[in-house]
């Protein structure tokens, strides 16, 4: 089976990993003895409800303690929020996160895609999309929202996404919100729906976050949801695995809503170092895409990209560089990229080895 996400690190000699959007900064060291703590009670089985966690999570966002559902990182939430609803009809924006697309199929969901305008620089616009809906007259069940979208890197601002939002429970469609890289904006705030939800607004909503990519715990997998539908909760809760989050993951997460002056540097270097990068590749030529997130999403409009040997990303990776093709997502092809945002030596790097190859015409 083809690997289809970024961090194919096993199956490719790699010295430098662009394809993967985590925190440059690694993981947190307190994170870190938090796990080797942890590893001396392994031999007890994990709080099923994880408790512990939710309490401060609760704490952390000022939510309520039973509105969270801890997974097995953001992915494994998806599936069990796809099992629980079953919905006949979905709708995805394209392009956008494989994984929803790959869990409506386990409950043979029919799926509608609309797709983001390359003419339009991919941007998503709410209220056109609402026109769409309208027009398409499918009654749709489900639709996924991946605010800032992987991996165009695109955020929407919160007000917009809250009119969306209410337009869809009018029409009874349950909205999945991923923020998963939400922290990584400059202004955070003004993009996340999360103040806006509670019981009475917006209470068909599932909003998905992880501490995979912020904390750079990706080898822990560690996600939540918060949700206001207790139906759908319990439906949840019936279904998974009680033990999906391991006691590590536990501990690493409780660790981790600590590392608030970790996350604030982390913004920092993000913003400064995702300008530099984007302003480098476009003076080397790629067509750069304003993206807002950890990542940039480009395109090599080289005449010689055409042959598939010729494609950046197997120019790099002859290079032991990984850059993530987008050449797997709907309504893109092999001349799209994403790459992660580093720290400047590592970033200095892999300009380096890019102009190398841009010079030879390798």
């Amino acid at each position: 089976m083809e690997y289809q996400h970024g961090g194919d690190i096993y199956t490719n000699s790699v010295n430098l990993d662009y394809s993967a959007n985590i925190n440059p900064y690694g993981l947190p060291k307190r994170v870190g003895e938090a796990i080797c703590h942890a590893v001396e009670d392994s031999s007890r089985y994990p709080d099923s409800q994880s408790s512990a966690l939710r309490k401060k999570l609760s704490e952390f966002h000022g939510v309520s303690e039973d509105a969270i559902v801890c997974g097995n990182g953001a992915a494994d939430l998806i599936f069990q929020v796809v099992s629980a609803i079953r919905p006949e009809q979905a709708l995805l924006i394209s392009p956008s996160f494989l994984e929803y697309e790959q869990a409506l199929h386990t409950v043979s969901c029919n799926i509608t895609y609309y797709d983001l305008k390359k003419e339009t620089g991919f941007l998503l616009n709410v209220y056109e999309l609402i026109s769409w809906i309208e027009e398409s007259r499918i009654q749709f069940s489900m639709i996924f929202l991946c605010n800032p979208n992987n991996p165009t890197g695109f955020a929407v601002l919160k007000e917009d996404m809250e009119v969306f939002l209410d337009y869809c429970k009018s029409k009874q469609i349950f909205c999945v919100m991923d923020e998963c890289f939400n922290e990584f904006l400059d202004d955070p705030h003004r993009y996340s729906v999360l103040e806006s939800m509670n019981e009475q607004a917006f209470d068909s909503v599932f909003l998905l976050k992880a501490f995979t990519k912020i904390y750079a715990m990706a080898g822990i997998r560690l996600g939540y949801g918060i949700c206001y539908d207790r139906n759908l909760l319990d439906r949840i809760h019936s279904l998974r695995q009680p033990w999906s989050v391991s006691s590590l993951a536990q501990a690493a997460g409780e660790a981790a809503l600590s590392e608030t002056e970790y996350v604030k540097e982390t913004r920092k270097l993000i913003s400064s170092e995702r300008e530099f990068l984007k302003s480098q590749l476009s003076s080397l030529g790629f067509y750069v895409y304003d993206s807002m997130a950890n990542y940039i999403f480009f395109q090599d409009t080289r005449d010689e990209a055409i042959g598939k040997d010729k494609l950046l990303y197997h120019q790099m990776l002859s290079k032991k560089v990984l850059i993530r093709s987008c050449g797997n997502y709907r309504g893109l092809d092999g001349t799209y990229y994403r790459i992660c945002v580093k720290q400047r030596e590592e970033n200095e790097e892999f300009l380096s080895i890019l102009k190398t190859i841009l010079e030879k015409g390798e």
